[in-house]
């Protein structure tokens, strides 16, 4: 897997193949392993295979338009970084791509081939690291959970016991448990675990 290798895995999704194709080609010679798709349905069974760190998407597109498909992608995938690309690029369209689905950057085409790439390599570094920090705290239970939230917002052991009506000593024991499964052990990590987890 790339989390292994260190290779970035990207997914290009645009109903011309040949447009596709080319972004596909351009990222492999800068080292990534980036494979094209004509259709987003082909691409989201690929995704349950073969998990990509990024997804360039077009937006306007004959199947499913860019952002429905987002919605669908982050439903799977929610560690997969998102980067739009559009013929026809507005403000609006802009600003929704990253507000309301989540993406990373909105590009027009023809692509610049520098923002492409740096665009690319910022998504896969925020997926690796969401991947990570959603391993971690997947073995805690939901209780722990809550603690682990309370905790996050700079909550003391008293102030998480009261607002969760437990006592000190229950609240004691779930952050021993939450610092051994995820190993975080202070203040500062535990902040950090569950900022990257929310992505």
């Amino acid at each position: 897997m790339a989390e292994e290798t260190g290779q970035v895995i990207v997914h290009v999704v645009d109903d011309d193949a040949d447009l596709g194709s080319s972004v596909a080609r351009l990222l492999r010679r800068h080292g990534h392993s980036a494979q094209s798709f004509e259709k987003p349905a082909v691409m989201l069974g690929h995704q349950a295979q073969e998990r990509a760190h990024c997804l360039v998407t077009d937006v306007m597109m004959a199947d499913m338009d860019g952002f429905a498909f987002a919605e669908r992608m982050r439903a799977q995938d929610p560690a997969m970084a998102i980067i739009f690309m559009t013929a026809w690029p507005t403000t609006a369209n802009a600003v929704d791509s990253i507000r309301r689905y989540g993406g990373l950057d909105y590009l027009e085409k023809p692509l610049d081939e520098e923002r492409l790439v740096a665009a690319v390599e910022e998504g896969a570094r925020w997926s690796m690291g969401r991947r990570n920090a959603l391993a971690r705290i997947a073995p805690l239970t939901p209780r722990e959970r809550e603690v682990l939230h309370c905790l996050a917002q700079g909550m003391s052991n008293k102030m998480v016991a009261a607002a969760l009506a437990l006592s000190p000593k229950t609240i004691e024991d779930h952050r021993a448990a939450i610092v051994a499964k995820t190993g975080a052990t202070t203040a500062a990590a535990l902040i950090s675990l569950v900022r990257d987890a929310m992505g």
